[in-house]
């Protein structure tokens, strides 16, 4: 289960990306979850997934 708040969520998913996978796509389809809710919720407080640096900026 993810975190919630958006904040947590995006250093849990930041924290994924550089530690285990090597893309969103990838943590995605392995946690299983709604790629697109997660993106949603994460760029409603101003992040965008950045390919070239597998992170959320």
């Amino acid at each position: 289960m993810l975190p919630e708040d958006p904040i947590i969520l995006l250093s849990y998913i930041n924290t994924q990306l550089r530690d285990f996978y090597e893309s969103y796509e990838e943590l995605c389809k392995s946690l299983d979850v709604d790629k697109e809710a997660v993106t949603e919720k994460l760029r409603s407080i101003g992040y965008e997934y950045q390919e070239e640096i597998n992170q959320f900026r």
